[in-house]
């Protein structure tokens, strides 16, 4: 579905679109080949890691969830947010790129997980695999399916339900309750190998 050589379109644009931001203030203009080539609909995340550091190295992660809009204009939008507007982090500066490689996950539409009961979501669901949203009321949050083994975790099917369900401002075994909605999503990695340099597809499993 996406290659190689679009992984490094996009990442590329993210960070031209991050620096030119960080530089100038402003965003720079969507090329007309990414507009052509991008203009699909896709939900998509922008990640950005601190290089080569001891640790968790997020230095922000923003996307929008569902495919509302085509995928140039969420890498447009989100490769911004992830710099200056996650809330976990202050701003990043225009020299910190220099030692930060971003990453992009686009993903499938989420589907909504069927139980009968809260239990069956152990089976049902696949580290490595799925990236999961829980959901109750007005409260959503989303985890990405690399974050149950990246960075020294190796988290089980529970532990990744409770630390969604936490994403969510929600009790961690809020996903034990009925009026809890639990979807799973699969996701398209692809990343830079050193700040600015090759871009590879990243596999969570191998």
């Amino acid at each position: 579905m996406f290659t190689v050589k679009d992984g490094e379109l996009l990442i590329k644009f993210a960070r031209e679109n991050i620096e030119s931001f960080l530089k100038e203030n402003r965003r720079i203009p969507v090329p007309t080949d990414i507009k052509n080539k991008f203009g699909d609909k896709y939900g998509a995340f922008i990640t950005l890691n601190q290089f080569n550091v001891s640790g968790n190295p997020l230095r922000g992660c923003v996307g929008y969830i569902e495919p509302t809009f085509p995928l140039y204009e969420v890498v447009h939008r989100v490769s911004i947010s992830a710099a200056v507007e996650d809330t976990r982090f202050p701003s990043v500066t225009l020299e910190e790129m220099n030692k930060i490689v971003i990453e992009l996950s686009i993903l499938t539409p989420p589907e909504l997980i069927q139980v009968e009961s809260p239990e069956e979501y152990l089976d049902k669901i696949v580290i490595g695999r799925d990236g999961l949203i829980a959901e109750q009321g007005m409260r959503r949050g989303l985890l990405l399916p690399q974050v149950p083994v990246e960075h020294g975790r190796d988290w089980d099917v529970e532990t990744f339900l409770s630390h969604t369900c936490q994403k969510a401002w929600l009790p961690s075994d809020s996903w034990k309750n009925k009026s809890t909605k639990i979807y799973s999503f699969q996701a398209i990695l692809f990343e830079e190998v050193t700040p600015g340099g090759e871009v590879k597809r990243k596999y969570i499993t191998e």
